[in-house]
């Protein structure tokens, strides 16, 4: 019908047309309303009157507008009637599940009507059949003949109820069937037709839908009982839905179990029905013989005492073993390969026992046996976690090694491994990692690309903190610059940041290292008490120490100095406990502050943290009767009898109080601890003046800044006051990574040109060209590195702290394979005396170059490209071998090396024939044996601080679940923070002068009394012969015990070298020594004295003459290098001493010659003083006293 036209215009055609093309084309054209027409608009509708064309000109066409919009509807495919009974029944979980759980009721109603059949079945009676009727009767009871009834076989007898509900079941059966092969019809109607699930639903209700229409057929056998192979399939249906409902996709292993057993159980009722009827026609079993007969048969028993009789049933066993032996060997197979897999991943950790025990989740790229073993150790050696449970997220494959461990005993029911990734929500939910209580995230520091692994782990750390929110996150990274990534973790810890300022404070105070990893790993302090050497006694008792945390309030050791100064209850619980006050943390502060100072006050809701062998609560108090007895005695500040205060067999060991009075001193000595002379700072008198309980501003030392500056004013003559004067107190401008603690450095005026950076080439501004050339007046420290990382700049912050004195500031020099980039020159160009060079240290010109002969410490940096290897031990080879070289041939400089494995440090200062060194190696099997985690701590270069491994400081991030506050403390230790009011980490070094104070308590008392630092520790060296002989296998003598036999005078005692050897003084020691280090090396010793003597000389004459060549290699080749010889000194060696670190000794521990003395120094700027003019007075008279002869002695 065509649209009607305006009868006015004439030429109406023509602009339709052209208006419904552009209608057509652009549906956002705007239309002149003169020329829109009724009839270019496809409707019957008449035009409007023209006042309401009038309103559209004036208000908008908002009719024509709603009805230029068209409704579109999508899926118009699936409204169709087809598509809708597809979603309903295949598509839909929900309704599908629901359709297959009727389907699986509707079989197994059927196989019960089958049994219920049979049982009321009797194959005696008349059939009706009417072909049956017409047969001889006889023919029934001929039961003995051999002839088969086929009547009793094809006809059944059927009740009418029975068979109304079985045409009913079939006939719903029959339309489902019809239907969902309609559905599922995809083109080729042969593949539904001759599927086998489709010929049994048709063979199990066709026959009972033609019994509706043909009566004399509902007697007919219909083998029913094999609709159990279709509840089966419609059983496997519903399951993979009911999964698929609840989102559950790892049940494979579940899966194919069931299907196993639901094949078995097919298989049984199959055979059992199909024999029972059979043998209607033969013996006429009963349903439960046959059952009998099946199960006896498929477990391979066949007693024999039931047996089928007629050919169709036998031949319908020998189908049914045949079947068997096919299916089940493949359901087997499948099963045991999901099982294997299943082993692989490590299965699941089930909802139960999150909800029930607690867990922790391991996630790392790959599991060493050596980290594994590590964590578990250290974890597990905390008595409140023994019920925890480790689970173990890892994407490889586990090893055999970590296989063979996870299958003791000890670890097999705490430890559960699964292969997984931490990215996938999947692998997160089989960990449960909702439900744990931490997740450590740990990085690959074995990559080539170490970059690369941080990235893992950050992705790691933001995909289980996207899962599991609340759970808290243990992250380990290993460069600086990543770390921001994850500040949002609970606890971080960077290990280049930790690693460089650790060997940079190795330079300043010897074994720091050592110190820091003693303190981090959990030990009961028993190793090496069984070994007859005196030094690893005590060394291993010491080594349990650990750093612990307690509210005032709730301490025993602490509450009675509320109200006190810090430095009084640091000094009198080490005195009365044996415990050493290190840090406190106010109520109302985040902050732990170590070493506050005398002027912090305690109160009772104050957080101590504190060292000692044991916490508190895991303590016994016993006081002994002299201890209450001595509660009588003047305050003085005297200590009373050398009587012990066990706590728990644990305290007990820590000694006696600090000042030991029990051996009278001599005359001349006053027993009083007064206050020293005034008058010269040559007369000291033995005796410390005591701790105040409240802080007296004119006896405390002014803050080292204060007396840095007064030092650079009237210091001003000569060479040190011009030095002093070029360097400048600030923050450093450039921070090459985001994160970085600021700290207060020594710092140039004006950043140095890059140029100036360079070591061994000269430039505009200077022309020195190695290291002699500057004119250094302190030692060099050199770091070799394979290139300038980030982390490289917390070696240098430490070194350049404001608290260094000025004096005391090494020349820092970087010894980098691959020169740095600008933006790293950027960063450090603002930092004094630090220079660089390319070069590498097995390059003996590039050793020289940089000053090696006037260096005083070598830093050996662990280089990223040698961290992998084929073999994982080998790592190391290329340093551990280049280090040894340095060592022969520069035997007097410190070397500090880095490995990637602690297990290699048995081959830093590598003795062939050193029985020694034999009997420390047996010493650390037992110890191992044992169940130590500390058994490599005996090993000489690990105890003198020579060798680091960054792995020891795995324990760290490990121990920060059970003490939130190690990290914190051990950031602040190593100068990576700077909290204000918080003191640093410094060293002391005893002298003949300081000899007279005699004991660690004494010590304790006069650090505390007059500048008021805290002791920690004692780094000490001893006089030891190496020899390869056995017999010469020298032994440290006990000092406590040579002090108590010799009834010398102090003073002698104070003129006695420590480092000489008193063997002679005890032979029983001596021989008790030999014979342990004949048992452990288990040789004999043979040769007489004279022969021994010959093979020593002949042994030194070798040696001799080998440092003698080796002297003249390197004076060769210093000649052609343009360097003079002098500095070079080839004799002095430290081959002969053994070093090792005393943490928070007991106070009665007598101090030796060359003891150097690790102090926690209060911040110079936590207080400074009101008045200008009280400082330099009281600078003054201090400097006469012990306070400025301890800053002159201070060994940085």
């Amino acid at each position: 019908m065509s649209p009607p036209r305006r009868s006015s215009s004439s030429h109406g055609d023509r602009p339709s047309e052209t208006l419904q093309k552009n209608n057509s084309s652009n549906s956002g054209v705007i239309l002149d309303i003169s020329t829109l027409k009724m009839a270019d608009v496809d409707t019957e509708v008449p035009p409007l009157p023209p006042r309401y064309r009038f309103r559209d000109l004036l208000l908008g066409d908002q009719t024509f507008q709603n009805d230029d919009r068209v409704q579109v509807e999508f899926y118009v495919n699936e409204n169709t009637f087809k598509e809708r009974l597809k979603l309903f029944f295949i598509k839909n979980q929900r309704s599908s599940l629901r359709i297959r759980l009727f389907n699986f009721a509707l079989k197994i109603l059927t196989c019960a009507l089958y049994i219920l059949r049979v049982s009321l079945d009797n194959p005696k009676e008349v059939n009706s059949n009417p072909c049956a009727m017409c047969r001889n009767s006889s023919f029934l009871n001929a039961t003995d003949s051999r002839e088969i009834n086929w009547e009793l076989i094809f006809w059944v007898t059927r009740r009418e109820p029975v068979w109304a509900i079985q045409v009913t079941v079939a006939l719903i059966s029959f339309l489902e069937t019809i239907l969902i092969t309609y559905l599922s019809y995809k083109g080729n109607i042969w593949e539904q037709f001759f599927q086998i699930s489709f010929i049994l639903e048709m063979i199990n209700t066709v026959p009972f839908i033609i019994t509706i229409f043909w009566p004399p057929l509902r007697n007919i056998f219909v083998p029913v009982f094999l609709n159990c192979w279709l509840a089966k399939g419609a059983l496997e249906n519903m399951i993979n839905d009911f999964h698929r409902a609840i989102q559950r996709t790892h049940s494979a292993m579940f899966n194919q179990v069931f299907i196993l057993i639901c094949t078995l159980l097919c298989l049984v009722f199959t055979g059992a029905c199909g024999i029972q009827h059979l043998e209607r026609a033969g013996k006429n079993l009963s349903l439960f013989d046959s059952f009998y007969f099946c199960i006896v048969t498929f477990s391979t028993v066949g007693y024999g005492d039931v047996t089928p009789q007629i050919w169709p049933s036998q031949l319908l066993v020998v189908i049914l073993i045949c079947v068997a032996l096919v299916v089940l060997p493949l359901q087997f197979e499948e099963l045991a390969y999901l099982w294997m897999e299943s082993q692989k991943l490590g299965g699941n950790y089930s909802r139960h026992r999150a909800q029930t025990e607690k867990h922790v989740v391991l996630c790392v790229s790959s599991l060493k046996i050596d980290l594994l073993m590590d964590f578990l150790n250290e974890f597990y050696a905390h008595p409140r976690l023994q019920d925890y449970y480790v689970v173990i997220l890892c994407p490889t494959e586990i090893d055999i090694q970590v296989r063979r461990i996870l299958q003791i005993p000890l670890w097999s029911q705490r430890v559960i491994y699964l292969q997984g990734s931490a990215l996938k929500d999947q692998d997160l939910m089989r960990a449960k990692m909702d439900d744990a209580e931490a997740c450590f995230i740990l990085s690959s520091r074995n990559e080539v690309d170490r970059t690369a692994a941080d990235h893992q782990t950050i992705l790691r750390a933001w995909a289980a903190k996207d899962f599991a929110p609340n759970c808290p996150l243990y992250v380990q990274i290993l460069k600086p610059e990543n770390k921001f990534h994850v500040k949002f973790a609970d606890h971080v810890v960077c290990e280049e940041e930790f690693k460089y300022a650790m060997l940079a404070l190795n330079c300043v105070c010897p074994a720091t290292s050592t110190l820091v990893t003693l303190l981090v790993h959990t030990s009961r302090g028993q190793e090496g008490q069984l070994s007859p050497e005196q030094w690893q006694r005590m060394y291993g008792r010491c080594s349990g120490n650990e750093v612990y945390h307690i509210r005032l309030a709730d301490s025993k050791f602490f509450g009675e100095y509320d109200g006190k100064s810090f430095t009084y209850a640091s000094f009198h619980a080490h005195k009365k406990y044996g415990v050493c006050l290190i840090g406190v943390k106010r109520e109302d502060n985040k902050s732990i502050l170590l070493n506050p100072g005398p002027r912090h006050i305690m109160a009772a809701s104050d957080t101590c943290y504190y060292i000692n062998i044991t916490k508190e609560e895991n303590s016994a108090f016993i006081f002994k009767q002299e201890e209450k007895n001595s509660k009588g005695l003047p305050g003085t500040g005297l200590y009373d009898a050398p009587s012990r205060l066990p706590v728990h067999s644990i305290i007990a060991s820590m000694g006696t109080v600090a000042i030991d009075l029990q051996h009278p001193d001599p005359p001349e000595e006053s027993s009083k601890l007064a206050v020293p002379a005034e008058n010269g700072a040559g007369s000291r008198r033995p005796s410390i003046a005591p701790v105040l309980e409240i802080a007296d501003s004119t006896a405390i030392l002014p803050c080292d800044l204060l007396s840095d500056q007064s030092e650079d004013e009237t210091n001003q003559s000569d060479e040190e006051g011009s030095v002093g004067s070029e360097f400048v107190k600030g923050y450093p401008p450039n921070s090459p990574y985001i994160g970085s603690s600021p700290t207060l450095c020594h710092l140039l005026p004006q950043k140095a040109p890059f140029c100036c950076l360079r070591l061994d080439k000269g430039c505009t501004h200077n022309s020195f060209e190695d290291a002699k050339a500057y004119g250094f007046k302190n030692k060099l420290i050199i770091v070799s590195a394979e290139m300038a990382g980030n982390g490289l700049y917390n070696f240098i912050v430490p070194l350049r702290a404001y608290y260094r004195p000025r004096k005391e500031l090494n020349p820092i020099v970087l010894l980098l394979d691959y020169p740095p980039d600008n933006h790293f020159l950027e960063a450090i160009c603002c930092f004094p005396m630090v220079y660089f060079m390319a070069g590498t240290i097995d390059n003996l010109d590039n050793l020289l170059q940089c000053g090696i002969i006037y260096a005083d410490n070598l830093v050996v940096v662990d280089k990223e490209s040698t961290m992998s290897a084929e073999e994982d031990y080998m790592a190391d080879a290329k340093t551990i071998v280049n280090v040894q070289t340095m060592f022969r041939l520069f035997p007097s400089l410190s070397i500090i090396t880095e490995l990637t494995h602690p297990s290699n440090m048995r081959f830093m200062q590598f003795r062939a024939k050193d029985c020694y060194s034999l009997a420390l190696s047996k010493l650390e099997k037992i110890e191992r044996d044992k169940g130590s985690n500390l058994a490599f701590m005996f090993r000489l270069p690990f105890a003198a601080g020579r060798v680091f491994s960054i792995s020891m400081l795995d324990t760290l991030l490990y121990q920060s679940f059970v003490k939130d506050f190690v990290i914190a403390i051990m950031r602040l230790l190593l100068g990576l923070d700077t909290t204000p009011g918080s003191g640093y980490l410094c060293v002391m070094k005893i002298t003949e002068e300081d000899l007279w104070i005699r004991t660690y308590g004494r010590l304790f008392q006069k650090f505390c009394s007059s500048s008021a630092e805290i002791p920690i520790g004692i780094y000490r060296t001893e006089s030891h012969m190496f020899s390869t002989s056995e017999s010469q296998v020298s032994v440290n003598v006990d000092q406590g015990e040579e002090l108590r036999e010799r009834g010398d005078s102090w003073k002698k005692k104070a003129q006695r070298n420590s480092t000489t050897s008193d063997q002679s003084d005890h032979p029983l020691l001596r021989k008790k020594s030999m014979q342990w280090a004949r048992r452990l090396s288990r040789k004999s010793n043979k040769p007489g004295s004279r022969a021994e003597r010959i093979s020593q000389q002949r042994h030194n004459l070798y040696r001799r003459s080998e440092r003698q060549e080796l002297s003249e290699l390197v004076k060769n080749r210093m000649k052609h290098l343009g360097l003079p010889t002098v500095g070079y000194d080839e004799m002095n060696d430290h081959q002969n001493t053994l070093s090792y670190v005393l943490i928070n000794p007991p106070p009665d521990t007598m101090l030796e010659l060359n003891d150097i003395v690790y102090i926690i120094r209060p911040d110079p700027l936590a207080h400074m003083p009101e008045d200008s003019q009280v400082g330099p007075a009281h600078s003054t008279r201090n400097q006469q006293d012990f306070g400025a002869e301890t800053r002159d002695e201070t060994h940085l």
